[in-house]
C-alpha cells in the first residue's frame, strides 16, 4: 500500500452522510422559497394598480378585452388605451371560447384565460372554486406569489373585473394562516356607464371581503350548462418553473392620467346593463384538464402548450422533512461508527505500512 494508511471505514460513513445532507439541502429548496426572493417585501398589503394603467372598455361587450389591456399595462409598466388592441384581444378570445355562444354574450372563461395567457403571461390558469372563501384565498395567494393581477367574474359571469391588491393579516406567500381584510378591484365599465348608478366603481376601489362577495358570485349561464356552473370563476397566475412565452408586442400610446379612487361602495344586485361585456358561455378553447380547482390546482392538468400546470408546495414542510431524514442518517452513521470502532473494523488492513 506504499505506506499510505486507509481512511477508517467509520470516517468514510460520516463523509458519505455529510454528502447526503448537502444533496438533501439542495433538493429541499421549494418553488415558494425561490419566488419569495423575487417578490416585494411584505408590508401587510399589496397594490399593483398605478395611475395610467386603467382603461375603459370601448364597447359594452369588451369588458374582458379591457381587462386584458389593464393587466398587460400593469405587467408591462405600460399605458395602452387603444380601441384597436381591445378589438384584437376580443376577436382572439372569441376564437378560443370553449362554448359556441352568441357574439352578444361575449367571452367565456376559457376564452378569457387564453387572452391573459397569450397577451400577458403564460402562467395564467382558469380556477373554478367551490366557495367564495376558497376563491378569495387562492386569488390573493397567487397574486402575491407572482406579483400579477387576478381576473374575477362578477354578477354570475355577466361581467369581469380585475383584482389588483389586498390587505391581509399575514403574508400569503409565506403562510396559509392569514385572513384577508380588504381587496382592491378595477372594473372596466367605469367611464362608459353612469357614474351615479353604474355597476363598476372608481378604479382601485377598496372593498371588504363581505362587499366583494356581493359582486364575486357563482357562475351561471342560462342558455348552456357550462363546466363551471355554480363555481366561483377566476383567472389566476401560478408560479411556474417553466418560463412563459413572451406576449406579442403592441404599440404603446403615451400615458394618460387616471383619477385615484377613494369611495367604498355597497354592492348592487346586477350590472346596470345586461350586456355589459358578458363573460358568459365557452369550443375551441382549453380542454377541461386546463382548469384549476378550488384550494389549489389539478396536479394532472396540462397547459395548452402541453406543459404541466405548476403545483406549488409549502417550503416549511419540505425543509422539515429534509432535516428529519438528515437526523436519522446521522444517528445511523454515528451508531455504525461506534460499533465498528469497538470491534476494530475501522483499522487499516494488516500488512499496510
Amino acid at each position: 500500500m506504499n505506506g499510505v494508511r486507509r481512511v477508517p471505514l467509520a470516517g468514510r460513513w460520516i463523509v458519505a452522510v455529510l454528502g447526503a445532507l448537502v444533496a438533501l439541502a439542495a433538493a429541499g429548496t421549494s418553488p415558494r422559497a425561490e419566488t419569495a426572493a423575487a417578490i416585494p417585501h411584505w408590508t401587510g398589503a399589496i397594490d399593483l394598480y398605478r395611475t395610467g394603467v386603467f382603461t375603459t372598455q370601448k364597447t359594452w361587450l369588451w369588458c374582458t378585452a379591457a381587462d386584458v389591456q389593464i393587466v398587460r399595462n400593469i405587467a408591462d409598466h405600460a399605458a395602452d388605451h387603444s380601441r384597436a388592441n381591445q378589438e384584437r384581444y376580443f376577436d382572439a378570445m372569441r376564437a378560443h371560447n370553449r362554448y359556441d355562444i352568441p357574439v352578444s354574450d361575449g367571452i367565456d372563461p376559457a376564452g378569457w384565460t387564453y387572452g391573459l395567457r397569450h397577451f400577458v403571461d403564460g402562467r395564467y390558469r382558469l380556477v373554478a372554486s367551490g366557495s367564495f372563501n376558497a376563491a378569495l384565498r387562492s386569488a390573493v395567494t397567487n397574486l402575491r406569489r407572482t406579483n400579477l393581477p387576478v381576473g374575477i367574474t362578477v354578477a354570475h359571469g355577466t361581467h369581469a373585473w380585475v383584482l389588483t391588491g389586498f390587505n391581509a393579516t399575514a403574508d400569503p406567500a409565506a403562510t396559509t394562516r392569514f385572513t384577508v381584510t380588504s381587496v382592491r378591484v378595477v372594473g372596466p365599465l367605469w367611464g362608459l356607464q353612469s357614474t351615479s348608478y353604474g355597476y363598476d366603481m372608481r378604479p382601485d376601489t377598496t372593498l371588504s371581503p363581505k362587499q366583494l362577495a356581493g359582486f364575486f358570485t357563482p357562475w351561471h349561464y342560462g342558455k348552456v350548462r357550462m363546466a363551471w356552473e355554480g363555481d366561483w370563476v377566476s383567472i389566476q397566475p401560478f408560479v411556474d418553473r417553466v418560463a412563459a412565452s413572451p406576449p406579442p408586442t403592441a404599440a404603446r400610446p403615451s400615458p394618460t392620467a387616471s383619477p385615484r379612487p377613494t369611495p367604498t361602495p355597497t354592492p348592487t344586485a346586477s350590472p346596470s346593463t345586461s350586456s355589459s361585456g358578458a363573460v358568459v358561455g365557452s369550443s375551441a378553447g382549453p380542454a377541461p384538464s386546463d382548469v384549476a380547482f378550488a384550494g389549489g390546482i389539478d396536479p394532472t392538468a396540462t397547459s395548452p402548450s402541453g406543459l404541466p400546470v405548476a403545483v406549488t408546495t409549502d417550503a416549511g414542510g419540505q425543509f422539515a422533512l429534509v432535516w428529519i431524514v438528515a437526523g436519522v442518517l446521522v444517528t445511523i452513521a454515528l451508531a455504525i461508527a461506534l460499533i465498528r470502532s469497538r470491534r476494530g473494523w475501522g483499522r487499516p488492513d494488516r500488512g499496510a505500512r
